[in-house]
């Protein structure tokens, strides 16, 4: 799967990413917001590239890799497809660039166009800054929806939920 909007471009991930991957989520931002282990060395990511193949041909989850010009990746942005909830991860060394907001964007429009997705979710915890940011920069909207409590890396995230609903078809 190859998605883009110019420069940005959204693709599966490879073997070859493997020591890339290792890279960009082997950061304390990453394990502190997110459930992927800690350290992320390259067995790691070894065993996370064969949970997202195994995802992917279940059918059940996108995990396509961030990059522009089809370059190394950058980050991550992940769709389940069971209930349209939403992630992603920036790599350190390129957080700031409005990457995040703009592959988010690029795949709820999929999400919603081609996989018939009428609402994509991301779920926030509050004092997450950079994330909010990130839903209001594409088009998601808090909802009223109780906050949910999980677990991961040790500690318990409270996550607000941010909704985006597909446009209303044109009669």
């Amino acid at each position: 799967m190859i998605l883009t909007d110019g420069p940005l471009g959204l693709r599966e991930w490879t073997d070859a990413d493997v020591p890339v991957m290792s890279r960009l989520f082997d950061d304390p931002a990453v394990a502190y917001r997110t459930p992927l282990p800690t350290p992320f060395d390259e067995a790691a990511a070894t065993a996370y590239l064969a949970m997202i193949r195994r995802t992917r041909a279940e059918g059940t989850r996108l995990h396509l890799a961030i990059t522009e010009d089809g370059g190394a990746p950058l980050g991550e942005v992940l769709l389940s497809l069971s209930d349209g909830a939403l992630g992603y991860a920036v790599g350190a060394a390129h957080r700031g660039r409005g990457l995040a907001a703009r592959a988010t964007r690029l795949l709820t429009g999929h999400a919603h166009g081609v996989l018939g997705l009428s609402r994509v979710v991301l779920r926030i915890e509050p004092d997450n800054a950079a994330s909010v940011a990130v839903a209001r920069a594409a088009g998601f909207r808090l909802t009223g929806e109780p906050p949910a409590t999980v677990r991961s890396n040790g500690r318990a995230h409270t996550l607000l939920t941010w909704a985006h609903h597909a446009p209303a078809a044109t009669p």
